[in-house]
């Protein structure tokens, strides 16, 4: 089935429905991406979970991708009609990420999934079960390339202060944090990479 022009209508793929980004054009599993709706006073709203009622309008995880679309006024030309777009649109999209993946952290905690400490990760790597490793983004080099060299296979994340990851588990710091295979981690790692792809630009 061809992708049509409206961007919320696509294709089928191995990783589910494929969504087109307002700037790039590219096709991408709409998990991946980022999903805006028009509210009924015309402003743009960031649709972090990806279930308000309304006509989606993607784009790729990052910030140059949510400053062109606002520059060359592409919301307002796939939802024809003029939106309002918040001064501050890429910290309200940021802090939305970055909530909703220390929520998932800590449910996942709550799951039994979450190794904290650097001896509890080397062991949940040891079973070679951990297919996620989130970093503390202050925490140390050389700890990091340990712990990470334990379960090459894993993905890194790093993008979450040690208050931050500490908040989300219940304790006051982390630095490494290993998760083992589970819906809720794929949950989290869909989350995460979109996070990480604006992170580094527009800390909240």
């Amino acid at each position: 089935m061809p992708l049509t022009d409206s961007p919320e209508i696509g294709a089928e793929s191995d990783q589910g429905p494929l969504r087109r980004c307002l700037v790039s054009g590219e096709q991408r599993p709409k998990d991946e991406l980022l999903r805006f709706v028009v509210g009924p006073t015309g402003d743009l709203v960031f649709d972090v979970a990806g279930r308000l009622p309304g006509r989606g309008l993607w784009l790729k995880a990052g910030r140059d991708m949510i400053d062109t679309a606002a520059s060359k006024r592409l919301f307002s030309k796939a939802a024809r009609q003029s939106v309002t777009i918040p001064d501050d649109l890429v910290v309200l999209v940021a802090a939305g990420l970055k909530r909703r993946c220390l929520d998932r952290l800590g449910l996942a905690r709550r799951a039994g999934l979450v190794a904290v400490g650097f001896e509890k990760v080397r062991a949940q790597a040891g079973t070679g079960q951990t297919v996620l490793i989130l970093e503390a983004a202050d925490g140390a080099a050389g700890g990091r390339r340990k712990i990470t060299g334990l379960a090459p296979d894993a993905l890194v994340i790093d993008v979450f202060t040690g208050a931050e990851l500490g908040q989300a588990l219940g304790r006051d710091h982390a630095v490494h944090v290993g998760l083992g295979a589970d819906r809720l981690t794929d949950t989290l790692m869909v989350e995460a990479k979109r996070y990480s792809g604006i992170a580094s630009s527009a800390t909240p």
